[in-house]
């Protein structure tokens, strides 16, 4: 095979499923593009794409195997991410899937349920990336948007300031880390913040992934979690000021 050959890739399909670099620092981005005001935009104001039957599929598998608690998050997840990229990122926005941002977000956790995390050595986002791309490959998704959430999934704990990262996978990274920390809390509204909050309501959420991620540090003292810091990262998670008013609602 030639030296020269790329993996094949159509200019739309890069653009339609989150391929392009970008810098996996978020604020080399937001230093030369400042975060513009959010829009007030609720969960009703924000579409979900499942009239696409594989998101639809997708979407039942996740409630059926996560936590409640954490298909909650997937889904706020989900709305947080929608609403930075049509803000921040308006030339994304206007190529990127919402099947694509949906299946990712739906799945980005997979890794983490009691048996998955047991099934394996690797760490929750690698082997939640592998579980997510043949899962939707076996529902006939193309490759390339099936590669794309795979890839986002491994990545989406890959904070940093060196390098890049696909769009899709830095899209994941601020509302993961958002929705967790409450990092860059400039990106959503206040009204927007309030309902989705209600709508998926958090249960607690801070202390459970918190228990989660120690859970993963307990059985796997290597896991890539650790790149986040063994202790700087739960207790991060745990005190998360920006959310405190919200975490127990549905409690």
């Amino acid at each position: 095979m030639s030296s020269n050959t790329k993996p094949v890739a159509s200019a739309t399909d890069i653009a339609k499923h989150g391929w392009t670099a970008v810098p996996v620092d978020a604020n080399a981005i937001f230093n030369k593009n400042p975060i513009v005001k959010p829009s007030a935009l609720k969960v009703d104001n924000v579409p979900f794409p499942d009239d696409d039957p594989l998101v639809a599929e997708i979407q039942r598998y996740a409630k059926e195997y996560l936590t409640e608690q954490t298909f909650n998050h997937s889904m706020r997840v989900y709305h947080w991410g929608y609403v930075i990229i049509k803000d921040q990122f308006p030339e994304h926005a206007r190529t990127l899937s919402t099947s694509t941002w949906a299946l990712t977000c739906l799945l980005h956790d997979i890794g983490t349920t009691h048996d998955n995390l047991r099934a394996t050595l690797l760490s929750f986002e690698f082997y939640g990336g592998i579980l997510a791309l043949n899962l939707i490959k076996e529902h006939g998704a193309p490759t390339a948007q099936a590669e794309a959430v795979a890839e986002a999934i491994i990545r989406h704990q890959d904070l940093g300031t060196v390098g890049t990262i696909t769009f899709l996978g830095q899209a994941i990274q601020l509302a993961t880390i958002y929705d967790n920390i409450g990092a860059n809390p400039g990106l959503i509204d206040e009204v927007t913040r309030l309902d989705v909050n209600k709508t998926f309501p958090r249960k607690g959420w801070s202390g459970c992934f918190a228990g989660t991620i120690r859970e993963e540090l307990d059985l796997k003292p290597w896991a890539h979690s650790t790149h986040l810091g063994s202790e700087d990262f739960p207790e991060g998670v745990e005190n998360n000021k920006l959310m405190a008013d919200v975490d127990n609602w549905g409690l």
